[in-house]
């Protein structure tokens, strides 16, 4: 018989046996060879009494005569037979399934959730798309560039490095400094070895011009891994790297995982970005995932940004990673010249375009160039006030306000997507005074065409995409000067180059500032430096006008004087007085629930439980530990109280190190019940605390 071990996509850190029988169909293959049946194929099968997709982690074939002696933990009559093998070959590899059990140890979640994860949303996906291309089928065409001097030298001690164990790497260096092709020549070089490279990029849909770059230059070696591939094509794309006849592969978040053979080079491009952390479990990040798998292979581990991530640059600081700086930009730019407008001393008579950006973009204009708006709030106005009873709207399943969206005239909840009509009064007090104050960027869209009617003016955000081309779209006329002035969120920030554009404006540098999350003054600070790079990448004339409030704050301070060591040192400083990483690990936990006394009952009782772990095992395992030291924090409900109709209660661990605090947490998780209608999320070193 043959008996195999299963995982399922399920928050249950357990495997389940069964066993392949004559009713199991099996996939057909073409040729002589044998199908086999081996660990890293997906199954379906009954788990209880829901027909699931699994993943088959072992197999053991057992003589008849031996079965007895088995330990199988229930009758050998109870052990359910597969209903199918979907795949002809494995789509996982033995090393995705060792890294899989780390993974799953590390962030504390199930094996079968990490499994899930890895493979690019093709779980339910048959086995129909075996040998479909995506069409990366032209010769490649590698063309040399001249390199700068810092290019040459980066290029040189990275490879060095490798030879005396150095693999942790990272470019630092402005905006349009060449970090790119720094990149893509340590890929050509590690090819060139025989080996194969993994090229991390935030968001596929905004890295066109590097993923058309990397295709030309490496031709049909490369595979792509992103949302806007049907599944059948993904699937056809991790086969191709699993059968080798891929060498490079290029991705967002989960490309980590790609089934590589021989990895010799990582790289992590626009490092600092939020987007490689995942949001759901398996709460991963990539930067961790990557270095799990560098120090497995003994490959380089390349990263780079204009800003890095706090935690990167302490690493830097401290020798753990090796900086390599560029300070050359080599497409003919300088440094745009940069201006703060302070709000509070200008008149603004209910414009969000202060005279002084007006008329700036006017000039531009008039000289056939392009400008850019900047603004991270979607939506017409920010919220909706009663002056006389104080009313503001909140969504009904969430604890935020809604943001007006006049093209709807309706109300929306950007969390949850709830949605109401537009209010003549006061749904409270019936009361006509009322105002809608702040402003998105559909109101900066309407007042554009207001002010500068016969130029063409596009808005790029969430709101305004209606499918999938349209981001590519909108990003190549304006790329080609057909439009003139190019207003968005925090999608207009990443890595695009535009040879047309000289002005980029920031309609209100403030958001985000008052988020009570330690993060907030590294996120505002990054954004703005992103989106101020923008401007003057092509010619020495650029121009950036921050509008703000608060000029005198930190991150606005030091962005607009372009000063980033300036703000890494004292915003490390701060992050070291209050005791946040990178000086501490920290592990949150959020307890959800329909019910708000749940909720906060079963945050109670894992407080008492995880203080009374933690206190063990520092008795036993560190009574003269004086290095270390932990705080529990909370419970208490979470900044976002309510998301989705679900109240939510935190709990935060925060330690010098990771290893009493995860104990603790393992621990608790292995052996708690939880309440009835109580869902627990666990984020270790999580990158916001709302």
């Amino acid at each position: 018989m043959i008996f195999v071990e299963v995982l399922f996509n399920v928050p249950i850190n357990q495997s389940f046996t069964y066993t392949v029988s004559e009713t199991t169909k099996l996939p057909k293959i073409k040729g002589e060879k044998p199908f086999e049946i081996q660990a890293g194929l997906r199954c379906e099968t009954y788990f209880g009494n829901r027909k699931m997709n699994g993943f088959i982690i072992s197999v053991k074939e057992v003589r008849q005569e031996e079965i007895a002696s088995l330990k199988l933990g229930v009758p050998l009559e109870k052990i359910k037979s597969l209903l199918r093998i979907i795949d002809s070959e494995r789509v996982f590899t033995d090393e995705l399934i060792d890294l899989s059990k780390k993974i799953a140890r590390f962030y504390l979640c199930a094996h079968g959730e990490v499994l899930s994860a890895m493979i690019p949303s093709g779980r339910r996906a048959s086995d129909g798309g075996m040998g479909f291309s995506t069409g990366f089928t032209e010769e490649a065409s590698y063309a040399e560039k001249n390199l700068s001097q810092e290019q040459e030298k980066a290029i040189e001690d990275i490879f060095a490095g490798k030879e005396n164990n150095t693999l942790l790497h990272y470019l630092f260096g402005h905006t349009g400094t060449g970090k790119t092709e720094v990149f893509l020549q340590l890929a050509k070089k590690t090819l060139d070895e025989g080996k194969s490279v993994i090229y991390l990029v935030p968001e596929i849909g905004l890295t066109h011009q590097v993923i058309e770059e990397i295709r030309e230059r490496f031709g049909d070696s490369l595979a792509v891994l992103h949302s806007a591939l049907s599944i059948a094509q993904k699937i056809a794309e991790w086969k191709k790297i699993i059968q080798g006849k891929a060498k490079i592969v290029v991705g967002a978040r989960s490309a980590i995982f790609a089934p590589v053979e021989n990895l010799g080079l990582i790289i992590i491009d626009e490092e600092h970005d939020a987007s490689y952390k995942a949001g759901n479990t398996p709460r991963y990040h990539a930067r961790q995932v990557a270095m799990m798998r560098s120090s497995r292979h003994q490959s380089l581990l390349v990263m780079g940004s204009a800003t890095p991530s706090l935690e990167a640059w302490h690493a830097m600081s401290e020798k753990i990673i090796i900086q390599h700086k560029l300070t050359e930009r080599l497409s003919g730019g300088e440094k745009p010249e940069m201006k703060v407008v302070n709000l509070s001393c200008t008149d603004m008579s209910c414009s969000s375009i202060s005279p002084e950006l007006e008329e700036n973009m006017r000039e531009v204009l008039k000289e056939d160039r392009q400008v850019m708006l900047f603004l991270n709030r979607r939506g017409f106005t920010h919220f909706f006030k009663c002056n006389s009873c104080g009313k503001d709207l909140q969504c009904k399943n969430c604890s935020v306000a809604l943001t007006y969206h006049k093209s709807e005239k309706r109300f929306r909840c950007h969390y949850c997507g709830w949605t109401m009509e537009a209010q003549n009064s006061c749904p409270s007090c019936n009361s006509l005074d009322i105002a809608y104050y702040g402003f998105g960027t559909e109101f900066i869209e309407k007042e554009v065409q207001a002010k500068f009617p016969g130029y063409s003016i596009e808005r790029l955000d969430t709101d305004s995409l209606e499918n999938k081309n349209d981001l590519a779209e909108k990003l190549e006329r304006f790329r080609n000067g057909k439009t003139s002035i190019l207003l968005g969120t925090q999608m207009v920030a990443k890595g695009l180059n535009f040879p047309g554009l000289k002005l980029v404006g920031v309609v209100l540098a403030d958001t985000g500032l008052h988020m009570p999350d330690f993060r907030a003054n590294e996120r505002v600070f990054s954004l703005l430096v992103q989106v101020a790079g923008r401007a003057g990448r092509f010619f020495p004339d650029g121009k950036v006008i921050i509008q703000s409030f608060y000029p005198e704050r930190p991150a606005i301070h030091f962005a607009c004087n372009t000063d980033i060591e300036g703000f890494y040192k004292w915003e490390i400083e701060q992050r070291k007085n209050l005791f946040f990483p990178p000086f501490s690990r920290l592990i949150s936990l959020v307890f959800r629930s329909a019910s708000k006394e749940k909720s906060a009952e079963a945050a109670e009782s894992a407080y008492t439980i995880l203080e009374a772990e933690l206190e063990a095992l520092k008795q036993k395992n560190a009574p003269n530990d004086e290095e270390y030291w932990d705080e529990i924090l909370g419970p208490s409900p979470a900044p976002l109280a309510m998301i989705a109709q679900n109240h939510r209660h935190q709990i935060l661990l925060r330690a010098t190190e990771l290893k009493y605090i995860h104990t603790a947490v393992e621990r608790f998780l292995s052996h708690y019940k939880p309440i009835s209608g109580v869902y627990i999320e666990v984020d270790l070193d999580p990158l916001n605390l709302l």
